[in-house]
């Protein structure tokens, strides 16, 4: 079993497990699969599931996120369509991943996971562009929520 470089404690790594040993279209498939594990928004965020502040700009298809740090865990929630899979896919691998692991950790998400998923080259360069920029802001949000 590969593990996944610098994703040491965070329940991240053991999602991408998953990832060992496939060939980029099974990889793909894979993330794909993850697209129908995005939980539902909570009620009260649901009622602001377009809220334009939450969007992340850098995706092309809209990714509204939520970022909390409780009790110095992240929390993240977020709305994609159902007519996204694969970006709806990578935004649930990463809420169900970095969910409830201590918000320090955060920081020690690798740039280089796509590339570790075997997604880098699969993935067009505007995906890659709106999960890097996924990943900025929620290590953003989280640093700025623990210094705050």
């Amino acid at each position: 079993m590969k593990k996944v470089r610098g994703c040491g404690r965070l329940k991240l790594g053991e999602l991408l497990e998953e990832f060992d040993g496939l060939d980029p279209e099974e990889s793909l498939q894979t993330l794909i699969e993850m697209s129908q594990d995005l939980p539902e928004l909570s009620p009260e965020r649901a009622a602001e599931r377009e809220d334009t502040r939450r969007l992340v700009k850098e995706c092309q298809t809209p990714v509204y996120l939520w970022v909390d740090v409780v009790d110095g865990h992240a929390q993240l929630e977020a709305y994609v369509t159902e007519r996204s899979p694969t970006v709806r896919g990578y935004v649930s691998m990463l809420v169900e991943g970095l969910s409830g692991v201590p918000a320090t950790d955060v920081a020690s998400v690798p740039e280089d996971l796509l590339g570790q998923l075997g997604l880098a080259e699969t993935l067009g360069m505007t995906r890659r562009r709106g999960f890097t920029g996924l990943m900025r802001r929620i290590k953003r949000e989280v640093a700025e929520q623990v210094a705050g």
